[in-house]
């Protein structure tokens, strides 16, 4: 053994071992590795998600789409990746903090991923709309609509809260 090379302290290995085991555990009893996946069921590990998916689950898209389809960008896996992460974090940390809004309302970032959602899936049929380039903050400076803003029900249905169909029937996780 080098004489020269320090061992690291008892207190630190132990904090950690803690903060990796408290991680792990954390990953755990969240779920966070589903939300890797296109099942649209981990959308409802946050329970106040059940009036959204129920509504898209009883529609068009809900047959043939899953949530990542419209919510997640499609320009590479890393772009899909991270602003899964980015949002999940704030998702975490704001359902964590029993901070969340009665009504969802989709981020500036997250209303222009879906109008490209829109557009890349929907594209031939908007030859006279031409939305194609259009942002949430044009739309807001009057240049033109979101695909939404005639299509509001669009796919999920008439849900206006989280508590909108409290009693709807969706894959709710089950206790650990």
């Amino acid at each position: 053994m080098n004489p020269e090379r320090k061992k690291i302290p008892v207190y630190v290995a132990a904090i950690l071992g803690a903060l990796v085991g408290l991680g792990l555990f954390l990953v755990v009893k969240s779920n966070a590795l589903s939300y890797a996946t296109n099942d649209p069921a981990a959308c409802v590990n946050c329970h106040i998600m059940g009036s959204y998916y129920a509504g898209h689950a009883h529609s068009a898209h809900g047959r043939d789409t899953t949530c990542n389809d419209c919510h997640v960008p499609h320009t590479s896996v890393l772009a899909k990746y991270a602003f899964k992460a980015r949002d999940g974090i704030y998702h975490a940390s704001v359902f964590t903090a029993r901070a969340e809004p009665q009504t969802m309302i989709i981020s500036d970032a997250g209303a222009n991923v879906v109008q490209a959602n829109c557009v890349r899936c929907h594209g031939q049929l908007n030859e006279t709309v031409q939305p194609v380039n259009m942002t949430r903050a044009a739309a807001q400076h009057g240049q033109g609509r979101l695909c939404w803003d005639c299509h509001r029900e669009v796919p999920h249905g008439r849900t206006q809260s989280i508590s909108a169909s409290p009693n709807a029937l969706v894959p709710y996780p089950t206790a650990k």
